[in-house]
Formats: C-alpha cells, structure tokens, sequence
C-alpha cells in the first residue's frame, strides 16, 4: 500500500542498452538538461564505473567523495550523496570506477537486486521533490543493470542508427521480460531513440526503417542526429544544451524531451 502521506515519487527511467557507444550516457545527461530547461526537477544517478555522466556534468572525481558505490554497498543515505551539478535543476548521484567491483561485491547479498529500489523509497528523497529520475546504466546486462530495471518505471533504449543495431537488442528485451515477471511487474518499455543518425547516409535510414517495422510505436518520432556539437559537448563538462543551444543535437533532444512529456502526460 502506498504511503499517502508521502509526495508523488518521481517516474524513475533506466536508459540501457549493453553495446557500447550507442549515446546512452550522452542521451542520458541532454535529456536530464532537456527536462530541466522546461522546469522539470531530475536527478541522475550515475550507474556505470565509468562516470562519464558525472564528468559530462562537471562533477571532478576529486568530488566524488560519496557516489553510488556507498549508496549501494554501504547503505548510505541518499540525501548524504546526491549533488548540484552546473546545469540548473540537475542533481547527480555521482560514480567513479569502484563501482566497477560492485557485481562481485553484491553477490552474497539476499537483496542485491531491491538494493537502488529500496534507495529511492528513502524518505529523505521526497524534500527534494524531483519530477524524474534518470540512470545511466553500464554498457551490460550486470547486476547494476538489474538494479536499475528493478528500480524504474521504464527503460529507455538509445540505439545507433549502425549496422547490426537491432542485433543485441532482443537479449535487452528479454532482460526486461525477466524483470518484469520476477521483480517489477510495473516495468515497461519507455521507447527506443535512434542515435548518431545521418540523414545522408542510407544505412541510417535503413536502420530506422527496419527499427520501425520491427518495433512500431516503441520508437521514438524524434532522432538524435550525428552532430559534432553534441561529441564537442563532454570534453567542457557540459550538455550540449548549455554548450550550443542552437545546434541540431540541442533542437533534437529538446523534442526528445517535449516526446516524453507528452507520452507521460506531465
């Protein structure tokens, strides 16, 4: 039963796919900026060793002194590690590469997959009153993964618009199957964004075509096109939001954004 003395939670997103290099972290960080930009509240929590959100949003590692290692593994409040980060209305639960034992560690735990669940139904979470919370999962279908498809509401696929794309993305499915009939029976799929989209390229078009006829309605409208504004954007610790307004990847994440919103009603 729901605590009705409690404030609405935050609809909880895992953005996942275990390939590499598709822009999960990239979506993950211009969509959290995106949602702001239009009054939203969001916390990312950073979920993969790599900390390329953190970095991407400016927090130093010499800053990381609590990150998602110590939420997990050593039952740290959230409130104790969750930041501001240099974008208005984001706030990071931070990551640094001890998270990278954290599969191991977690094994012999009877909870190891309720563990980020049970972190977000903190009560000290509801005073910041966040609208979204979105987690930059690891390049994997680990344990942290797990974690985060237990945790959320839905998952948000970032595939790229490259040959062999759709090949991978069944295992992905069946992953969030499993969750959902096992641990999280709410879970659903958010939708599926074509990334590094170059409307030159018939291969991109392929890839979307046959995405489309695979996947219907799961797809997003918007794509994110390949855009050197949105790769300059990490190296000065930015969204490309902040970094270049302007710029095509700025206009495509916005609507990706103003999609999700629109999809979720809020």
């Amino acid at each position: 039963m729901s605590d009705l003395s409690r404030p609405r939670p935050p609809k909880v997103i895992a953005i996942a796919n275990q390939k590499g290099g598709v822009g999960k972290t990239t979506t993950t960080i211009n969509l959290a900026a995106a949602l702001a930009e239009v009054g939203k509240k969001v916390l990312l929590i950073d979920l993969d060793p790599q900390g390329n959100a953190s970095t991407g949003l400016g927090v130093e590692v010499a800053d990381r002194k609590l990150t998602t290692y110590d939420l997990l593994l050593d039952d740290q409040p959230i409130s104790d590690i969750i930041q501001p980060t240099e974008t208005e209305n984001v706030l990071i639960v931070p990551a640094t590469v001890d998270l990278s034992s954290a599969d191991i560690e977690l094994y012999s735990n009877e909870k190891r997959s309720f563990l980020l669940r049970d972190a977000l139904k903190q009560h000290d979470i509801d005073g910041y009153e966040f609208d979204y919370v979105l987690i930059d999962c690891p390049p994997s279908l680990n344990l942290l993964t797990v974690n985060a498809m237990v945790a959320a509401d839905s998952v948000l696929v970032p595939l790229q618009s490259e040959f062999f794309a759709l090949e991978g993305l069944s295992q992905l499915m069946l992953t969030i199957r499993e969750i959902r009939n096992s641990a999280n029976p709410k879970l659903r799929i958010e939708g599926i964004v074509l990334t590094m989209y170059d409307r030159r390229n018939n291969l991109s078009q392929q890839v979307e075509a046959d995405a489309r006829d695979n996947l219907g309605d799961l797809v997003f409208n918007t794509v994110i096109p390949r855009n050197v504004r949105v790769s300059e954007a990490p190296s000065f610790a930015m969204p490309v939001l902040s970094y270049d307004s302007n710029s095509k990847g700025s206009v495509a994440y916005r609507a990706l954004a103003s999609e999700l919103l629109k999809n979720n009603k809020t």
